[in-house]
């Protein structure tokens, strides 16, 4: 394909308006605004011939066998030893569907570039558009309907020298002061404790099996959007800016409730994923295992122009961990548009700091659902540090999640079951 020099077909004058925007942090703007740039351009450029999109993380030469997910949610009240995964772990088999379309031969979608009219793409992590093309995503623009199925939802705050943010608490009606787990959920960009607890239904779990979920909020005034600043270098390091704030929060709660301080676990969506990630390279003595969803690696951004190359391409040139490896299970859907599953890479890597372990791989299809493939990373004592599940077909969405909530896609696989199985499969030991 001959080279074009893009700069002849608009001039400086086209890019003030999103220079404009992003200078103030208005990146939504700012986005909008280069894109229709872009788009006057596309038309002008000469077309080049057709070419075939490869999907990440292609394993079409695996003949491994199907992984037999669970569907139910593991109790995280029964200790349990770390298992050796060289033998698999019990689960609930599910028959498998029938394959209509593999996973890198599924029915064409609108391309990434180039979003329907009336349905802009976000272009912050954790607040995408539902979008043309993934008619699976779901957006609610009511209030969660039933964030409390049964137990008390409270409301709290913290406040420290790097400020103030409010939380929520969800307390199972079985709580009656004994030793129990912790899991702290970082909402993503636009989403609220509520509508992220509606959406995963870690409420429900909670109640089911018996442990307390915290659910700290970002404020509009830290970020118009709602978004953790996971960009900022203020906000990446211990005892500082917002990764202080959710430690303290942490703290807080298991000073409060009999938190089982092994059993102290951190997830989050997309901005709130790197937030955790931020979480996990910073406190690795408080967390004993982390879940990152459509999320990004520690130190993966310094600013907001790198943070918008970071979540376009992937960015291998995180800072790796130091210290404790916290044990990580990554979710990342292969059509995400809004943040590369390439990122996806980046958080293993760094989460086992790069040390040579075995590699397991499985492939499996949710029964009229997506088709995934999982990798277990195992260490020479049979412990599986990480899980990376790459789904295919899937966006930029809570897997298997409610449409109550905001950014979920229901066709699974269901992450939230199978985050709280790698929970209880991690304890935290005195030792680490």
């Amino acid at each position: 394909m001959p080279k074009v020099n893009i700069m002849k077909f608009f001039s400086p004058r086209d890019l003030l308006t999103p220079k404009r925007f992003a200078s103030t942090g208005r990146l939504i703007d700012a986005t909008n605004a280069l894109r229709r740039t872009l788009g006057s351009l596309n038309a002008q450029l000469p077309h080049p011939q057709a070419r075939h999109p490869q999907t990440p993380h292609q394993t079409p030469d695996l003949q491994t066998p199907d992984l037999q997910a669970p569907h139910q949610t593991p109790d995280l009240q029964t200790p349990h030893q770390r298992p050796d995964l060289q033998t698999p772990h019990p689960q609930t088999p599910h028959t498998q569907a029938p394959h209509t379309q593999t996973p890198h031969t599924r029915a064409p979608h609108p391309q990434p570039s180039q979003p329907q009219p009336s349905q802009p793409r976000w272009p912050y992590p954790g607040s995408p558009h539902p979008g043309a093309g993934f008619p699976n995503w779901t957006r609610r623009a009511s209030p969660p309907s039933d964030p409390a199925p049964g137990g008390s939802f409270k409301s709290g705050s913290f406040t420290a020298s790097a400020g103030t943010r409010p939380y929520k608490l969800y307390i199972p009606t079985n709580y009656a002061g004994q030793p129990v787990p912790l899991v702290v959920m970082l909402h993503g960009c636009t989403q609220s404790p509520d509508d992220f607890a509606a959406g995963t239904r870690m409420n429900h779990a909670a109640e089911a099996h018996g442990f307390i979920v915290a659910y700290p909020a970002q404020t509009g005034s830290a970020n118009a959007q709602r978004c953790w600043n996971w960009f900022n270098p203020a906000d990446q390091q211990r005892d500082g800016g917002e990764a202080a704030l959710i430690a303290g929060i942490t703290r807080q709660v298991m000073h409060d409730f009999a938190i089982d301080p092994a059993r102290v676990y951190l997830a989050g969506l997309s901005a709130g994923a790197a937030a955790a990630a931020i979480m996990a390279n910073t406190y690795p003595e408080l967390y004993a295992a982390v879940g990152i969803h459509s999320g990004l690696a520690c130190g993966a951004a310094r600013d907001m122009h790198s943070a918008f190359t970071a979540m376009q391409r992937g960015n291998d040139g995180a800072r790796s961990a130091t210290g404790r490896i916290v044990p990580a299970i990554v979710f990342h859907g292969d059509r995400d548009a809004t943040v590369n599953a390439r990122n996806a890479d980046a958080v293993i890597a760094q989460s086992t700091q790069r040390q040579p372990l075995r590699t397991q791989v499985e492939i499996a299809q949710v029964p009229n659902g997506h088709a995934y493939t999982r990798t277990s990373r195992i260490d020479r004592d049979g412990i599986t540090l990480t899980e990376q599940w790459i789904v295919h077909g899937a966006g930029h969405a809570w897997f298997g999640g409610s449409p109550d909530g905001s950014y979920t896609d229901p066709r699974g696989p269901d992450a939230t079951a199978e985050m709280l199985r790698f929970f209880r499969q991690h304890p935290r030991h005195s030792s680490a």
